[in-house]
């Protein structure tokens, strides 16, 4: 590559960095005017035509469409529950669990997340987990950036294995069931070194940036705590990959973790006595009373009834994921479809009952019922939801389509190849030897650009065994790096940013996302490098 063409693909890793991270742009701004750069100089430098241009951007707005309809119903679902009074007796039932901040983001980011991700993945974690925690108390901004820096671990397993199963799987020429098996067991045993540490991660950034004595510290004091929270949900992950492979891992891993962290924070198990706490909470508790009642008349939404609508929502995810129940292939039958779009070999299409959104707006539906809402609330939730939804489609209309160009740059008879892989390719070249602390990165370069674990290790699968096979290192643990890689990508994603942050009223503070959530995921690539460096050096 040139000067001017490592440039051209570089341009949508640098203009994150550059306008949302050291100039503080909003996304909207910034993703609007990354685009037209990168499009200028893509069609000059990199020499892809005009139409395929257009049809990338196209297919970036059809993209756009179902992530809106995913965002909208996480915010739809988040206003139902507040003007129902539901999110006031949750906040009460986790005081009643532990007043302590510390645990409750671990129970709810980490476990409750790595739950929602393995049974749906497509970004739900974040947009459930980030309004709930705010709901609870917490700063949005730390709500948004730990949510998604929770969302790591699990993503492996992802939406019932899609990122093993369909990424890695449909990413390389021919694997079979057990190759598959032995990547995701290697990606599962690093993380079994790396994946624990991230509660440790969670409760230090939250007692330094939102604490009243801007402390690591206070985080710190909670690692033994918060290493067990880390096993609770890996060590059981780790048995059901070996045991029934990439399916269920994260599922039913988080699951036992719930229950069996929620179990050690009631009888006191590793929990210390001093009790943290947000600087505001004393001053909240003594102004106002938590509302906890129905909406239209004066009986109290029991703590079941108000999770109801999340217990809900997990039950009708894990139902319509799994390939041996008939509700998967029903609600991806009907789809909308535009095949080579303007002559060029792009194609976008999408399952629109199948998205997580339609389960939100769903169970809002159901929830209007259940907690006996009455019209002018309904009208209310609608209405500020379809608000909150607009800065949010415009930021995406510019920003995954800047995604869709970067990736669809290999054009038949052009020189070079698509700009990721040419970037991958340089990396390997570079590294040479060193290749195990450089793998997890292009698997997070995949993530990043993408927004998707999935079509990272698709796009980047058939690259990781080739430079594998060509410096005579271990497949499985390579490919098993490009796993956990994307995985870290997921916390820096521009796409899952701009939608959390909009669930919860944050349009405008991307950058400030993803400044927090940088070095967590550069720590995140390199601890798993160090550790398949380690492997390699004692097998």
């Amino acid at each position: 590559m040139t000067l001017l063409q490592t440039l051209t693909a570089l341009m949508p890793v640098v203009s994150v960095l550059l306008f949302l991270v050291l100039l503080h742009w909003p996304a909207m701004k910034a993703m609007a005017i990354s685009l037209v750069i990168s499009a200028l100089m893509t069609f000059f430098f990199w020499q892809v035509p005009l139409v395929q241009i257009s049809a990338s951007v196209f297919e970036g707005w059809i993209i756009t469409t179902s992530i809106l309809i995913i965002v909208f119903g996480a915010i739809f679902l988040l206003n139902t529950l507040r003007q129902s009074g539901a999110i006031a007796v949750i906040r009460e039932g986790f005081i009643g669990i532990t007043p302590d901040r510390r645990i409750q983001l671990i129970i709810i980011a980490w476990l409750f997340g790595s739950f929602l991700e393995g049974a749906s993945g497509f970004g739900t974690p974040a947009a459930i987990c980030a309004p709930l925690l705010v709901a609870l108390g917490f700063n949005p901004l730390a709500a948004v950036a730990l949510a998604l820096i929770a969302d790591s671990s699990s993503v492996s397993f992802g939406a019932v294995g899609t990122p093993v199963l369909v990424g890695i799987g449909s990413g390389l020429d021919s694997v079979s069931a057990g190759q598959l098996q032995q990547i995701s067991t290697s990606a599962i045993s690093i993380d079994m070194f790396v994946g624990v540490l991230i509660p440790v991660m969670l409760v230090s950034i939250l007692t330094r940036f939102w604490g009243q004595n801007d402390s690591f510290k206070e985080g710190l004091t909670l690692w033994p705590f918060a290493l067990f929270s880390g096993f609770a949900f890996l060590f059981p992950a780790w048995l059901v990959a070996n045991l029934l492979g990439p399916e269920f891992p994260s599922i039913i891993g988080a699951l036992v973790g719930l229950i069996v962290v929620i179990s050690a924070v009631k009888m006191n198990f590793l929990v210390p006595k001093n009790v943290w706490r947000f600087p505001q909470d004393q001053q909240q508790a003594s102004v106002t009373k938590p509302q906890s009642k129905m909406a239209n008349n004066n009986a109290p939404i029991s703590l079941y009834l108000a999770w109801l609508p999340y217990v809900l929502v997990a039950m009708f995810l894990v139902l319509t994921r799994l390939n041996s129940l008939p509700f998967k292939s029903f609600l991806e039958a009907p789809k909308i479809e535009f095949l080579h779009i303007w002559g060029t070999n792009i194609s976008a299409s999408f399952s629109p009952l199948y998205l997580p959104g339609v389960i939100f707006v769903i169970v809002s539906i159901i929830t209007f019922f259940l907690h006996n809402m009455s019209s002018k609330q309904v009208l209310s939730s609608l209405t500020i939801s379809a608000k909150t939804i607009i800065p949010t489609a415009l930021t995406l209309a510019t920003a995954v389509p800047l995604v869709r160009i970067f990736i669809n740059s290999n054009v038949e008879g052009a020189t070079l190849g698509s700009m990721p892989k040419e970037l991958a390719a340089t990396m390997a070249d570079i590294f040479g030897q060193a290749w195990p602390m450089a793998a997890s990165f292009v698997g997070a370069l995949g993530a990043f650009i993408s927004g998707s674990a999935t079509f990272s290790n698709m796009m980047f699968a058939d690259l990781q065994q080739a430079t594998a096979q060509k410096l005579g290192i271990a497949e499985h643990l390579i490919l098993a790096l490009q796993m956990l890689g994307s995985n870290a990508g997921n916390m820096i994603c521009v796409v899952n940013v701009v939608a959390a942050c909009s669930v919860v009223g944050l349009n405008g503070k991307e950058g400030a996302v993803i400044r927090l959530t940088l070095l967590p995921m550069i720590a995140y690539c390199l601890l798993v490098g160090v550790v398949a460096t380690i492997w390699l050096g004692v097998f």
